[in-house]
């Protein structure tokens, strides 16, 4: 990664795993990074660290729920510029409930808020944004229709591989009305891989979890591993709408290099309906 000297990055879910991970080696590189994070304390504790590794960039805490909207307005509205926007908060495969705006707890935190959060600060934004998915998008099904599971009945997997499906074609249309416009905006899109960040500790079954840091301990890339595809998707000059994960076996393990998607997450009819269902329920739009 080249010297960041000069750019301001807003990392969303930066007080630990892969969001702390980007902002050490950000801030290391020589960025200003904007720590987005729902609890400030441990932001605050988060920062500190970052800060005795070395680092000569700048490093700023800042709240923010991406699960609720009234938070990502105010998070938008007393930001100024910013280089890249990297969308890394996340949750996976949590019980079923609701945000205080009445979406499901998934699909409101992984994939509305940061669509809210990114198109209020396009106008701000100098470079590109970046959205974390997952492998878990090849198994998802979308219904832009349903996506509060209200008639399909909830699965907290399934909601969790929408959500990250989501993300994807987000992108993808992100991309085309940038280009439509005329922008020199970027948007760009990764995933971890197998990575030890203790996101699936939500889930509420305690099988799930010991199975999962048992597999973390085995086998999980370390965060500073897994970051990689994400700080090649916010520093490569790579194309619009590029997709970034590790290069080994299954995709899971390995370096960073440009990866494939399913054949839905490529699907530009059904990229432009979620992209208006999400218009509709955020009450925020494209404003290019």
């Amino acid at each position: 990664m080249a010297d960041q000297d000069g750019r301001r990055f807003v990392i969303t879910g930066a007080t630990g795993g892969l969001g702390l991970e980007l902002t050490r080696a950000l801030a290391v590189a020589g960025a200003e990074v904007v720590m987005a994070v729902r609890n400030m304390a441990r932001g605050q504790e988060a920062a500190e660290r970052v800060r005795r590794t070395g680092a000569r960039g700048r490093v700023e805490v800042r709240w923010l729920d991406v699960s609720d909207l009234g938070s990502v307005h105010a998070f938008a509205s007393n930001l100024d510029r910013v280089d890249v926007l990297v969308n890394n908060a996340g949750i996976m495969a949590v019980p079923a409930s609701r945000t205080v705006d009445g979406f499901e707890t998934q699909i409101a935190t992984n994939h509305l808020g940061h669509f809210a959060l990114t198109n209020l600060l396009l106008p701000k934004l100098g470079d590109r944004v970046v959205a974390v998915s997952s492998a878990s998008h090849r198994s998802a099904d979308i219904d832009v229709d349903d996506l509060d599971f209200a008639r399909r009945g909830y699965s907290a997997y399934a909601a969790y591989a929408q959500s990250k499906l989501a993300n994807l074609l987000f992108v993808a249309e992100l991309q085309r009305r940038l280009d439509a416009n005329g922008s020199a905006l970027r948007a760009t899109a990764a995933h971890p891989g197998y990575t030890a960040t203790g996101i699936q500790g939500g889930t509420g079954s305690r099988a799930f979890t010991r199975l999962s840091d048992l597999g973390n301990a085995l086998i999980g890339m370390k965060p500073s591993q897994g970051a990689l595809p994400i700080l090649y998707a916010a520093t490569a000059d790579l194309a619009g709408n590029s997709y970034a994960g590790p290069g080994g076996p299954g995709g899971l393990f390995g370096g960073p290099t440009l990866v494939g998607r399913s054949p839905t997450a490529n699907d530009p009819d059904l990229a432009t309906r979620l992209w208006q269902k999400s218009e509709s329920l955020t009450g925020v739009e494209f404003p290019l």
